[in-house]
């Protein structure tokens, strides 16, 4: 069983920038990816980040060029760094976790509750 907590949500001005944390706790499998996902009023749950627990990552293209996403050596935390903050950034943010084998066979798929993430203008 694995537990996601997300943290660091706010309000933030257009421009500006913030920090998502998600603390997992657990029992936590060896490889997993770690990934950000988030959800507007009205607009279905779209993917924001990623990162393996080798550490390669992957970007939605509406953040690619503002985010950075990032997990502590221990990998029960995972972090999102979103800069040049928008108001389409508004949305709750949810943390993701996946277990995979090692032949990438997914075996565990985990959710937290969601912090709420609005920018102004």
């Amino acid at each position: 069983q694995v537990q996601l907590v997300e943290s660091g949500g706010g309000l933030a001005q257009a421009g500006g920038s913030l920090r998502l944390s998600c603390a997992a706790s657990g029992s936590i499998p060896s490889l997993t990816v770690l990934g950000w996902y988030r959800q507007a009023p009205g607009k279905q749950r779209e993917l924001v980040a990623t990162i393996t627990s080798g550490g390669r990552t992957n970007y939605a293209d509406s953040v690619k060029d503002r985010a950075i996403i990032g997990r502590d050596n221990g990998k029960n935390t995972v972090y999102l760094q979103m800069n040049s903050l928008k108001p389409d950034d508004t949305a709750v943010y949810y943390c993701n976790l996946k277990s995979r084998t090692a032949i990438g066979t997914m075996t565990g798929d985990y959710w937290g509750q969601g912090t709420q993430v609005t920018v102004s203008s």
